[in-house]
């Protein structure tokens, strides 16, 4: 099984949930920007929710498949079309062999995921598929996807589950009875509940953080008027770290840093210029002063940032960030049961 890559899109890579416990050796652990995206993208062909799929940021690629797929598109709404048919996101759909899948410029949000049933096959490296462009492993030969390139699907990586291969011989069926698209796909009446991202409104995207590791260096003042501000995604942002246009806080005390571990989510303040959000693929360590760090549960939201969006911020304590984390697995597990029960 494969899918044949006619165009790539302006940045296509193969992600899963990353490889982590490697931090110590300087490797971050990098996988998907939008993990709740993978995830839910994945439960919906039967997938494990690690298991590695395509991540397109902000225009996506053509792809012709090399047999019948089971697929589903989450994330970022990027016009997705099954030979120039409309394709739904956020649930089963079957692409015939032969169809191409394309995809346009992101409408909303940054980054949308493409999960194949039985996942993407490309070699394990450190236990994780996922690429890492800056180290150059993983993925497919550790680099984005380029015209020509045939991603193997299924096989080494898993076949499709009994629920997959029942999916995908009801909605075969239901294709040959002509209850189906204009171009002979298919897909299932339910969906999954859509994560909506509006990055382009008046209020923009709202990151709620804790305090950072270098949040006693900055005074009261200059606290209260970070969470007060407004600030705009800039241009030169990626996978490591999205950058912000706005006026930067300003630190009481100009003591050198000693470089410490940070993590995804970290709000870095570097001197004149405005903060750094650390993404997935962040470096192990940093001497910028973090002033705040984004919960996780909001770190889907930042991966749908695009350039152009405006973000700003909400204090919370660490408590209230670890019941919210708590509560988006608790949905998760009760997403991960509906889906299985919709049997065809």
């Amino acid at each position: 099984m494969t899918l044949q890559v006619v165009r790539p899109g302006a940045l296509t890579t193969v992600q899963d949930l990353g490889r982590p416990g490697y931090r110590a050796a300087g490797l971050g652990e990098g996988g998907a920007m939008d993990k709740y995206a993978l995830r839910v993208a994945n439960l919906l062909v039967g997938n494990e929710e690690s298991a590695a799929a395509l991540e397109m940021t902000l225009a996506g690629p053509e792809l012709e498949a090399g047999c019948d797929l089971l697929v589903a598109v989450c994330g970022a709404y990027m016009s997705p079309r099954l030979d120039g048919e409309e394709l739904p996101m956020w649930r089963p759909v079957l692409v015939p062999r032969g169809a191409r899948l394309s995809f346009g410029s992101a409408k909303f949000g940054c980054r949308a995921y493409l999960a194949v049933a039985g996942g993407i096959d490309v070699p394990l490296v450190l236990g994780s598929r996922s690429t890492d462009l800056r180290a150059g492993i993983g993925g497919f030969s550790g680099r984005a996807l380029a015209a020509g390139d045939a991603l193997p699907c299924g096989a080494g990586a898993a076949a499709p589950s009994p629920w997959a291969a029942a999916w995908m011989a009801a909605l075969a069926q239901r294709r040959a009875a002509g209850d189906s698209g204009r171009q002979g796909s298919a897909w299932a009446a339910w969906y999954a509940p859509p994560f909506v991202y509006g990055g382009g409104g008046d209020g923009g995207i709202e990151l709620r953080a804790m305090p950072g590791t270098a949040h006693g260096l900055f005074g009261e003042d200059a606290r209260a008027r970070f969470y007060r501000e407004r600030y705009r995604v800039a241009p030169a942002s990626d996978r490591m770290g999205v950058r912000l246009d706005g006026p930067p806080p300003v630190r009481e005390s100009r003591a050198e840093l000693l470089s410490h571990g940070v993590l995804p989510g970290a709000v870095q303040v570097p001197d004149g210029a405005g903060p750094i959000v650390l993404a997935a693929g962040c470096q192990t360590t940093g001497g910028y002063p973090v002033i705040a760090q984004v919960a996780t549960v909001d770190l889907p939201l930042l991966a749908q940032a695009k350039p152009g969006d405006w973000v700003r911020f909400r204090p919370i304590a660490l408590a209230e960030a670890q019941r919210l984390d708590l509560m988006l697995e608790r949905a998760m597990r009760v997403l991960k049961t509906a889906i299985r029960c919709r049997l065809p």
